[in-house]
């Protein structure tokens, strides 16, 4: 037989294998309806594993049975979202937990951020609040979270992500240990300058104090004077303020002009971050689960086993839902070894029938499902 042979032979199986397919989803269907009429969830864990079992025993060979594994595996997945599908048509309401509002009053309301004065959470909370808001700080963000958690506070900002250097891992967990909800983003241009007392020249430098990031989106400038100390600090601006509180002349701080305005500092070098686009994505924080009829972003989180194809599954639901996801973060599980919490951000409004049923299929077949927010 010579290959195109072959490939007409294929093209008969493959006409053979949708007839199948489209045989099994009717099947499919009929199993949703009485569902429906039950109330059985559509995922029956202990029912997958017998089928795979079963495909496995019935195939030849080491190759097959992994082969048949991984098809069966992604039929009923289909079957699944189109049972899903079929509930959504009939009504079936996924409950979010969440409340639907026309906006967000920010004229007095009670903003917390971490740091002090002139930090770029400072910053941050003054872009997207203004004047008019009661701000305040505190010295760490789950001191922050947790002024938002008991009602201290109407709203915290956050730093999340910055352009150069990463998610904000810490603040990924702080998430998790508070029941916060995220309403609303804003970005934040970052430029940061070398502050030093006044009077005070490059070549008294020493020692550089500011936050971690910061030094790391400074590097290449900061590594080029290998005789400087690099010493971290928790926050831009508290680096700005040690430096002009201890009065000593080689010491300097990775900060904003703002800050070193706002202390009386001196600008030694400008724009010393190597990124000159670099952005830090803050998210601002509120008690109460709700969200703004124009949201367009929703991010969630949830735990899956260390198991071949499990992530790949989970995210197939935004796959064949039409969502889009934006963003995909982990953070190993506390206690658990190898185990990854998973943080995603997808477009969308938590009123869409879309996104309703591919969180209804991720809530169902991943451990701890959590919205963290629509904004």
């Amino acid at each position: 037989m010579d290959l195109l042979e072959l490939r007409k032979e294929l093209d008969g199986i493959d006409r053979q294998l949708i007839q199948l397919l489209e045989e099994r989803l009717k099947v499919c269907g009929q199993v949703a309806e009485y569902k429906i009429e039950t109330g059985k969830p559509v995922f029956d864990k202990e029912r997958e594993q017998q089928k795979i079992a079963s495909v496995r025993e019935l195939s030849h060979g080491l190759f097959h049975k992994q082969a048949a594994e991984e098809l069966f595996t992604q039929l009923m997945t289909i079957s699944r979202r189109y049972q899903y599908q079929i509930l959504k048509q009939h009504g079936a309401h996924t409950d979010t937990g969440f409340a639907m509002v026309d906006g967000f009053l920010k004229e007095k309301a009670r903003v917390v951020y971490q740091g002090v004065e002139g930090a770029y959470s400072h910053g941050a909370a003054l872009q997207y609040f203004g004047e008019t808001a009661q701000m305040y700080h505190v010295k760490t963000w789950e001191e922050a979270m947790t002024e938002v958690e008991l009602g201290r506070a109407d709203y915290a900002v956050i730093p999340i992500e910055n352009s150069s250097a990463g998610a904000v891992s810490d603040n990924y967990d702080l998430l998790i240990r508070h029941d916060n909800v995220i309403v609303a983003e804003t970005f934040l241009p970052v430029n940061h300058a070398l502050l030093g007392l006044p009077g005070a020249s490059l070549q008294d430098i020493q020692v550089v104090y500011s936050h971690p990031q910061a030094l790391m989106q400074c590097s290449q400038y900061l590594n080029a004077h290998s005789d400087w100390k690099q010493i971290s600090v928790e926050n831009t601006a508290v680096s700005a303020k040690k430096v002009i509180e201890d009065q000593d002349v080689h010491q300097a701080a990775v900060a904003s002009q703002v800050a070193g305005s706002l202390y009386g500092l001196s600008v030694l070098a400008q724009e010393i971050n190597h990124n000159r686009d670099n952005t830090t994505r803050f998210i601002i924080l509120a008690r109460d689960k709700v969200y703004r009829k124009d949201a367009k972003k929703i991010s969630i989180c949830f735990e899956l086993p260390h198991k071949i194809g499990s992530l790949y599954n989970i995210l197939g639901n935004f796959i064949y839902n039409g969502v889009n996801m934006v963003m995909i973060e982990s953070r190993p599980i506390l206690g658990k070894n190898w185990e990854y919490r998973f943080f995603v951000d997808i477009e969308g409004n938590l009123s869409d029938v879309p996104v309703q049923n591919a969180l209804k299929s991720i809530s169902e077949e991943a451990a701890n499902v959590r919205i963290l927010g629509n904004y």
